[in-house]
């Protein structure tokens, strides 16, 4: 019983020895909590399985977790976000909160455990004095730029004030300009931080956002007898998702009532006003919402799926950003129809049918011309399938994103690898955007 103990004893010393060996980065995320956060997980993911120790900083969600589910070891410090608003006394008030908590978090993860970097990810762009006091210290901080804060606040504000805007550009560039790494989210978002941001190209690398191949179920190869157009993603005021419920209003007028239905998977503020506006317009046999769903759900409806639709109409956010929806279609071998975005379309390519302006009759016509067009919709799959698993799966933006962190902190050559950065992801539904 006693050489027993003494061998456990061992062991679990050599576990913590290599545990200790691995290199401590921190993670801060704070608009929403972890769990919830597909790309930030896929990074923890891919950071554990190069070798790094993991932790990270983010709101508190409903299970309070202290670790990542599906991770080996991430730990989760989290804090309470009291502050969520319209407006911009609200947000400034939201910010400083997040900042001041991230700030003592990452403070007592510096002195008490040995954290040799950190990467936060945007909005808001407030956390560059940080960044300052890092590198002032030796310790290496990178910029993953998930939205553009400007163009956000355009969206999100009928009349945008000017000294709002020029405040968050000035953020946004503080914050890559101190930085020792930027990851973009796509080429539009690299351009960016080169112009406006005012970086080197050695210091900024393209991550995109998107699934890996280890998360998507094999085909069911079966064909379903109802044709199924599906939005999966969040339902907030700037995802326009009313003009897919007027879609499928004016589809209904086109073709009948038969034969096919639109499902709504996701959630955000403007889901009640969304259910509301189904009852009112009589769409309730047509038009199907599942809430929030997890990973396997979704994939499970995305493979089932004929058509995925993504309402975002023009502006300067939309266009340059990435719909995570977008991919997820892609991964499946789901056709789009989408507004001629310009990231939309470097994404989607030809598995894509655009539309101008994104009107409810633009979305139903394009919808009901592939709806009729077998051969074509067989087409557009295998467009997508190709681009997904030549281009957008995650297995080739982790190799991109281990490259950045190993230029800022560089592995010892005795860290071994402990489990791939394909795993699949045990999260929920995408995030809006990049």
């Amino acid at each position: 019983m006693a050489a027993e103990q003494a061998r456990a004893g061992r062991q679990a010393g050599a576990t913590n020895t290599r545990r200790e060996r691995r290199p401590h980065v921190a993670i801060a995320v704070v608009n929403l909590p972890v769990e919830k956060d597909r790309r930030v997980i896929r990074e923890c993911l891919a950071l554990e399985g190069a070798g790094y120790r993991v932790t990270v900083i983010c709101p508190r969600g409903g299970q309070r977790l202290r670790h990542l589910p599906g991770s080996r070891d991430t730990a989760i410090r989290s804090f309470r976000q009291p502050f969520a608003g319209d407006g911009v006394l609200s947000f400034a008030a939201e910010f400083a909160w997040a900042f001041l908590w991230v700030a003592w978090h990452l403070a007592v993860l510096v002195v008490r455990h040995r954290v040799v970097a950190a990467q936060v990810c945007n909005p808001p762009d407030v956390f560059w004095p940080l960044a300052l006091a890092m590198r002032a210290t030796g310790r290496g901080w990178i910029f993953d730029h998930h939205d553009l804060s400007p163009e956000l606040y355009a969206c999100k504000t009928g009349a945008p004030r000017p000294v709002v805007t020029r405040l968050l550009t000035w953020f946004e560039r503080l914050s890559m300009r101190f930085a020792s790494q930027v990851v973009a989210t796509n080429e539009s978002y690299r351009q960016i931080a080169l112009t406006r941001g005012g970086c080197p190209p050695g210091r900024v690398t393209v991550v995109r956002n998107g699934p890996a191949a280890g998360e998507i179920a094999a085909p069911t190869g079966t064909d379903p007898a109802t044709r199924r157009i599906v939005y999966v993603g969040v339902i907030n005021e700037q995802d326009h998702v009313d003009r897919a419920v007027l879609a499928a209003e004016r589809l209904a007028a086109r073709r009948g009532r038969d034969g096919w239905e639109m499902v709504i998977a996701g959630d955000g503020e403007c889901l009640p006003e969304l259910r509301s506006m189904v009852d009112e317009r009589g769409l309730g046999d047509l038009v199907r919402f599942t809430g929030w769903l997890q990973a396997p759900e979704v994939d499970a409806l995305l493979r089932d799926a004929t058509l995925g639709i993504q309402p975002d109409i023009f502006s300067d956010m939309t266009n340059l950003s990435t719909m995570a929806k977008t991919v997820e279609y892609m991964a499946r071998g789901l056709p789009v129809v989408a507004v001629d975005l310009l990231e939309t379309r470097r994404t989607a390519g030809d598995a894509g049918r655009y539309v101008a302006t994104g009107s409810g009759d633009e979305f139903a016509e394009a919808l009901d011309e592939l709806l009729d067009d077998p051969s074509r919709l067989a087409r557009m799959r295998a467009i997508a399938r190709e681009r997904f698993t030549s281009v957008l799966a995650w297995e080739h933006q982790a190799a991109a994103y281990l490259d950045v962190w190993r230029r800022v902190v560089p592995l010892p050559l005795a860290t071994a690898a402990t489990q791939p950065a394909d795993r699949a992801v045990p999260v929920a539904s995408p995030r809006h955007s990049s």
